[in-house]
């Protein structure tokens, strides 16, 4: 079991994950769909963000969890902060990285 403060943030992953699986639903799994979207773009930045923030802070207090790509995560979080993300990129994050994200997260909370 992880403490408390490092499950807080875990929980809140959780919780983004879910928003963003929401948005893709919403654009019916359709990349044309989420790109015309300036509003789902948007979200999807700022969940990124937070989500970001999280793994800052989770690596912060405890160097040991084990979440792949924490880096990569952080370094994007930055990106977005100074600057948009192409959507195609973001697309490809929600196919493909968040999934894993959500696996990971999901075996960290046990």
């Amino acid at each position: 079991m992880q403490p408390k403060s490092v499950l807080k943030y875990l929980l809140d992953i959780e919780s983004i994950i879910s928003e963003l699986e929401s948005i893709v639903e919403m654009h019916e799994m359709d990349y044309t769909k989420f790109s015309e979207s300036f509003i789902a773009i948007r979200a999807v930045e700022r969940d990124l963000m937070i989500i970001g923030e999280a793994i800052n802070k989770i690596s912060k207090q405890d160097p040991n969890i084990q979440i792949s790509s924490t880096k990569h995560i952080i370094g994007l979080r930055n990106m977005i902060v100074h600057d948009s993300i192409d959507p195609t990129t973001l697309w490809k994050i929600l196919m493909k990285d968040i999934p894993v994200l959500k696996s990971e997260i999901q075996v960290l909370k046990k």
